[in-house]
């Protein structure tokens, strides 16, 4: 019997969030638009209007234009993997196979030419650099096109992995559901061969080279208008990331779940363009922290960060390098199945004490936008506006004269803007739970009396 991951069939998730954020929080008429700070006299067609969208459907949010745009950045991507000297890596060894793949990394290099070529465009052009404007003036078309491709992307990978000989194949995507077979994925390692670039690992290429970079491309075009930052935080976090991107391969989304629509979609469409907006929001609406508050969230950052890499370098000198002076004295409990399970140090504290880090270090991408929440009014009504209690709140003049203004949209932006990290917070959440029964399956008394020794998950006591 196939046990069904994420609630099983029947859910099928929004297919665009990003888009749906959008429309509710933007720098036309507010974040959230008025429409929805008065929920009793909702209007779909007031809600469009505030959007400043006629029709909300692809006549009004797909550009071919944009789409060859983005097709050509993948091309470019796989372009600068081909040519760029890559870090080749065996993985964890997947299935009954005895041989574990063979993987090639240079994401950090990839990243490092296109922010290269990035960069020395507003050198010699100032901020008016075509790239940032064609950005900020075609997110949605953006947002859309990219929606297709991992659409796309999904359908090729469920058909494909019929043809052929399906070397591995992920058990928990063959249901013969077809919907939830295509949503996770039939597929653990898809691998196909391109003309002119040889075989390429769609999954780990997914994950850690297009969209994370496009990530920090959507902040800097943000930062173009002075959010500098949350785009810092955001951009080591993902640099970091593609640094020492073999690291994950033993994370459970190579060693475990298939390559479907789940991880299409969030690789190329949720990570991006959802995880970008707080800096989104800070370039409508600048915060200015100040030298205190900075210090702060940056030691929040600081902190989370050394967790997550201490906690993780621990394990891997426990695992590679068990006579190292900084394990070598550490508890473990021996399995019956001869693996040593930690007990000691960080992970004494708790089962997924990286975890903890992980989310605290997810932190500083939202703290700097405050209680957020504005509002846009017209200049008229700004100055009629001046009289009352919302001269009170922080304001900025947006360049054609209209004020952007927080009033009674205070607070209610952090649903958009703090999204990030309760989300992010769930995933950790459900990801334990879904670790907790496999190793339960995996070492089964051994694991309860690991559990009686390190007794908390995530967060230490």
């Amino acid at each position: 019997m196939v046990e069904h991951e994420f609630g099983g069939p029947p859910y099928l998730w929004p297919a665009r969030p990003a888009l749906r954020v959008h429309i509710a929080c933007n720098d036309v008429s507010g974040c959230p638009v008025p429409t929805l700070l008065q929920p009793r006299d909702f209007n779909w067609e007031q809600l469009k209007a505030d959007a400043n969208l006629r029709d909300i459907g692809l006549s009004n949010s797909l550009s071919w234009k944009v789409t060859l745009v983005t097709v050509a950045y993948y091309v470019f991507g796989l372009f600068l993997w081909k040519i760029i000297p890559a870090k080749k890596v065996h993985g964890t060894k997947l299935g009954h196979h005895d041989r574990p793949l063979q993987y090639r990394f240079n994401a950090f290099s990839a990243s490092m030419v296109i922010l290269s070529i990035c960069a020395a465009g507003p050198f010699l052009q100032g901020a008016e650099f075509p790239v940032w404007n064609f950005i900020t003036e075609n997110y949605v078309q953006l947002l859309t096109a990219n929606i297709l491709l991992s659409y796309a992307l999904s359908v090729f990978l469920y058909v494909n992995s019929f043809t052929g000989d399906t070397k591995y194949p992920n058990r928990g995507g063959t249901t013969g559901n077809l919907i939830y077979d295509l949503y996770i994925g039939r597929e653990l390692n898809p691998r196909v061969t391109l003309p002119l670039i040889g075989e390429v690992d769609i999954k780990t290429w997914c994950e850690v080279c297009p969209g994370l970079t496009v990530w920090i491309l959507l902040d800097l075009a943000f930062i173009a208008q002075h959010i500098v930052f949350t785009t810092a935080v955001q951009a080591y976090y993902v640099l970091s990331s593609q640094y020492n991107e073999s690291s994950i391969l033993t994370m459970m989304d190579i060693t475990t779940d298939g390559m479907g629509f789940m991880l299409a979609f969030g690789d190329l469409v949720w990570v991006p363009f959802l995880y970008s907006t707080q800096a989104r929001y800070l370039a409508a609406f600048p915060v200015h922290l100040g030298g205190s508050r900075i210090l702060a969230v940056a030691a929040v950052f600081v902190l989370g960060i050394y967790i997550f890499k201490a906690a993780n370098t621990q394990k891997h000198l426990f695992r590679t390098q068990l006579n190292h002076p900084a394990v070598r004295d550490l508890s473990s409990i021996t399995t019956r199945r001869g693996a040593r399970l930690l007990t000691a140090g960080w992970w004494g504290l708790s089962r997924h004490v990286n975890y903890f880090g992980d989310w605290l270090q997810a932190w500083p991408f939202s703290l700097p936008t405050g209680v957020a929440g504005y509002m846009i009014l017209p200049a008229w009504a700004a100055a009629l506006a001046s009289s009352g209690h919302l001269a009170e709140s922080p304001s900025r003049t947006m360049l054609d004269g209209r004020v952007a203004i927080q009033g009674p949209a205070t607070g209610w932006g952090m649903i958009f803007t703090y999204f990030y990290v309760l989300y992010f917070g769930v995933l950790l959440v459900h990801r334990e739970r879904r670790d907790n029964a496999m190793c339960a399956k995996k070492y089964g008394e051994d694991w309860k009396t690991y559990k009686r020794t390190v007794q908390w998950r995530i967060l230490p006591w």
